[in-house]
């Protein structure tokens, strides 16, 4: 006999923990389907990924409680940014503004660890009275008609429900089941992550350096210790990730010029291939799409976490007024607005983006004369630079 619920979430990652969340206090019920168990959400092992926060995301996660059941050491303050394009001394430069969101701040934005933020929204969903986890186990089949959705796990469950909405990676079996196509772009190279301990400061600065051949960003977390980021094709990312420490090292000190004086691994490597995918639409019947099964971006321009959140929040404010006024949380006008208005946000950034990508990683004669002027430009044009610190801070 099949189990009954109002929304079935399928991924308990940040941004399908945060929709729960958000609907902590809705009265309707939820079913959180996750193909690891409670142990591992509760305890999320270190993934390497550094997630930059906007202002806005940070005020998202407070209203949510998990800003501040993360402690103090594990929140990290981006105060400024830089970009470098090859050997140039030439730098794209952001500093911290004196406002954001209308209040006075010393940041430029956050970052925290990936999985201190899914330990954190755990935390707060895990005793939620409306919410029901069924762990350890993958969705089998997504189904949905005028009235109901069906959700079939494959450990033989099977829950209806009034509304399904995913949040299963940029890879979502159950979109391509729903007959959502999207926008993908493997861009064929790899994303190597790990944190390096230096001599010299950080100053608190993100710096995307984007040399020939690969791209390297250093992500601030205290003042001597770093994320270092490196993009490179992935028929040379063995180059990276077998090389022994001492090596990475002496490589990474090379690259930054002794920017950051001697400089020593710490922990692991993790490496993760780089695709881009935008959703052409964000619904179906009965079915929505939310964090990075609706839109998973390039990481140079550190927004994919931010739509992600932008999305849940959306859709639950939605929901929360058509359950406010007694209508069906799933019609079709509801999801074709959610539609509309995230799409709006997310597509110009995704394809910008790509843009960006393009340029910075083609190496062709004009696109680096290219390259040099759009850096200088962007310095140069203030109105460019409000823009762009904008998108930055949220």
């Amino acid at each position: 006999m099949a189990d009954i619920a109002d929304i079935v979430v399928i991924g308990a990652g940040p941004a399908g923990l945060s929709f729960c969340k958000s609907l902590a206090d809705s009265g309707l019920s939820i079913t959180l389907v996750e193909q690891h168990d409670q142990e591992t959400l509760a305890n999320p092992p270190p993934d390497g990924r550094e997630i930059a926060l906007t202002h806005v995301s940070q005020q998202t996660l407070q209203a949510l409680g998990a800003w501040d059941y993360l402690p103090a050491a594990d929140k990290y303050y981006l105060r400024q940014a830089k970009v470098i394009d090859g050997d140039s001394p030439y730098t794209l430069h952001f500093p911290t503004p004196d406002k954001a969101l209308g209040q006075a701040t010393d940041t430029l934005g956050y970052l925290i660890s990936n999985h201190n933020i899914r330990r954190a929204l755990y935390a707060q969903c895990k005793n939620q009275p409306n919410l029901t986890f069924k762990t350890a186990t993958r969705v089998h089949s997504v189904t949905s008609n005028r009235e109901m959705a069906t959700v079939t796990l494959a450990n033989g469950d099977t829950v209806r429900a009034r509304l399904v909405v995913a949040a299963d990676s940029r890879f979502s079996a159950s979109r391509r089941q729903m007959g959502i196509s999207t926008q993908m772009q493997d861009f064929g190279r790899t994303v190597v992550v790990f944190r390096m301990q230096h001599t010299l400061s950080n100053e608190s600065t993100a710096t995307e350096c984007f040399y020939y051949g690969q791209t390297l960003a250093i992500l601030p977390l205290t003042e001597k210790l770093s994320s270092i980021v490196i993009t490179i094709d992935s028929a040379s990312a063995h180059e990276i990730l077998d090389v022994s420490p001492d090596a990475l090292r002496r490589l990474v000190i090379k690259q930054l010029d002794a920017k950051l004086g001697d400089m020593h691994l710490i922990g692991e490597r993790h490496s993760y291939p780089l695709v881009g995918v935008h959703a052409n639409r964000f619904y179906s019947q009965r079915y929505a799409l939310i964090g990075d099964a609706a839109v998973g971006m390039h990481p140079v321009t550190a927004h994919g976490f931010n739509l992600g959140l932008q999305s849940q929040s959306l859709l639950a404010e939605l929901i929360l007024a058509a359950n406010r006024d007694g209508k069906d949380i799933a019609n079709p006008e509801l999801l074709r607005e959610y539609d509309r208005k995230h799409r709006r946000h997310t597509l110009p950034l995704y394809l910008a983006t790509n843009v960006i990508v393009k340029l910075f990683t083609t190496e062709t004669p004009p696109a680096k004369i290219v390259r040099k002027f759009a850096i200088r430009a962007g310095n140069v044009l203030l109105p460019f630079k409000k823009i762009v610190s904008k998108q930055l801070t949220g």
